[in-house]
């Protein structure tokens, strides 16, 4: 049996805990196209890749996020071994290369994670094939050489045609190889399914249309072809493992009301709905997706785009879905940062999308600006926003049976063994605190530790974040985030 001791934490104020929510979402985009964000460099080797890998979950750890979404197949390609695409260019230096010594960095990427409490969601580019044609590795077996008849160009990349059945197919494929293989938390798509315009050019789609457009409109044609592999994807997905959530991050404007009354008073040069041609309000109506995260990467005021209306749009448009805000934190390192050098910005985004029951948290693109501490939001999250712990928000369309209560043992004055008895794998134990005079609600505890186990853990409640005169409780929960009953141990 593991002894886990549980670290001593800054005493704080109970205002301040019991401020913080016991359910939100805090994540953070890793990306790995172009070596945004991880690996650093192509030449690294497989050792130090784990390496840089685990001080970015630690330090993502250490300012409290309970969640990852790591990109894995950023040009049809692979950070994994796979039967369908090649390993990819991002990760050895040359497309097709396998690491050596072989490793796989996806089952290692996942362990990590889990072990530290925090949800995996594997992050795809569906559409995206060569990111540069002019200077990309690909490789001899790159399903554009063995079925070039399925690609565009575009500018400079070149993307699969989702016009094309055998193009969704396809990608099917790559999600359920994944999912079968892989114990992922999520299945994530980010905005790219038909490509940003270019001034001048028209995506050069026209045979599939003639082929397949079936008296449509070309904008209607293609928004149809994109609801039906997202359509096909929650199916696939819902299958092979019911517990995966499907996730999609959008672009952060659906339609300008200027076209449709459903749309937000913005005034975007681009939509989902109009540009890049999918109807996210379709999918959330429809079941198809469990969680949309707007990239709402605008800062508060802004005269277009202003961070609080779109907020408040996607939040009367969940549909009973999940909603997670993107923030461009980004910007603060733009060389034209402007409104993004005010130290409130993301403090300010934080405590006005907890003000909206229908928000359930945040993520933060991307992970290396957090190497630089931006305007010491590493601070503001590790000592005031996230200081203390919370879980990943359940749905409860996909479960909300809780698990068996715990089982205590007292093996002395200050520490106990708890002991889960169920036959489903948990994700551990949740401890809870409320001081003393206070009723024994959900609204007048606070979360205080989560604890990573198994099936026990023996837990040291001297060293616990929490005063003397609190009474403390300990939960299990399952990894959909459901909680047990509670049970008093102090």
């Amino acid at each position: 049996m593991r002894i886990l001791f549980i670290a001593l934490l800054t005493t704080a104020s109970y205002l301040l805990s019991a401020q913080s929510p016991h359910y939100e979402f805090r994540g953070v985009w890793i990306a790995t196209v172009e070596n945004i964000d991880w690996p650093s460099k192509r030449t690294l080797s497989p050792e130090e890749q784990r390496l840089e890998f685990t001080k970015i979950l630690d330090l993502h750890q250490l300012n409290g996020m309970n969640a990852v979404v790591v990109q894995i197949r950023p040009v049809t390609d692979a950070f994994y071994p796979s039967k369908y695409e090649p390993w990819s260019e991002y990760l050895t230096g040359k497309q097709g290369l396998a690491p050596s010594p072989f490793w796989d960095p996806l089952k290692f990427m996942i362990e990590e994670c889990h072990s530290r409490g925090m949800e995996f969601h594997a992050w795809f580019n569906p559409y995206r094939a060569i990111f540069n044609v002019t200077r990309s590795s690909v490789s001899a077996n790159h399903i554009t050489r063995t079925n070039p008849n399925w690609f565009l160009t575009y500018g400079t990349t070149k993307y699969f045609d989702p016009g094309l059945p055998e193009a969704r197919q396809h990608v099917n494929n790559i999600i359920r190889d994944v999912l079968e293989r892989y114990d992922v938390d999520a299945i994530h798509f980010d905005d790219y399914f038909y490509p940003y315009k270019i001034p001048g050019k028209e995506f050069p789609d026209q045979a599939s249309f003639a082929r397949f457009g079936n008296g449509m409109g070309h904008d209607e044609w293609r928004r149809s072809n994109v609801d039906t592999i997202i359509k096909m994807l929650s199916k696939t997905i819902k299958l092979v493992n019911p517990r995966v959530k499907f996730g999609i991050s959008p672009f952060g404007v659906w339609r300008n009301s200027s076209k449709d009354p459903r749309g937000s008073a913005s005034r975007a040069g681009v939509t989902n709905y109009d540009d890049l041609h999918a109807d996210i309000l379709l999918w959330l109506q429809n079941g198809w997706i469990d969680y949309v995260a707007p990239q709402l990467y605008w800062e508060i005021g802004h005269k277009l785009v202003d961070y609080k209306m779109l907020l408040d749009w996607w939040a009367s448009n969940t549909f009973n879905r999940h909603l997670y805000i993107g923030h461009g934190i980004y910007r603060s390192g733009e060389a034209k940062a402007g409104p993004w050098k005010n130290r409130n910005q993301i403090p300010d985004q934080i405590n006005y999308l907890r003000q909206n029951e229908q928000v359930n948290g945040s993520i933060f693109y991307s992970s290396k600006i957090f190497k630089v501490n931006p305007m010491g939001w590493n601070d503001s999250l590790r000592n005031n926003y996230y200081r203390y712990p919370a879980l990943v928000p359940p749905m409860p369309w996909i479960d909300d049976v809780p698990p068996l209560k715990p089982l205590i043992n007292n093996l002395s004055k200050n520490e106990v063994r708890v002991l889960y008895r169920g036959a489903e794998p948990i994700k551990g134990f949740t401890v809870y605190a409320i001081p003393k005079g206070q009723t024994i609600t959900i609204d007048n505890a606070s979360l205080i530790k989560i604890i990573v186990a198994d099936k026990s853990a023996d837990i040291n409640l001297s060293m616990m974040p929490a005063q003397d005169t609190d009474r403390l409780f300990i939960a299990a929960v399952d990894r959909n985030n459901v909680v047990s009953e509670w049970v008093q141990v102090r």
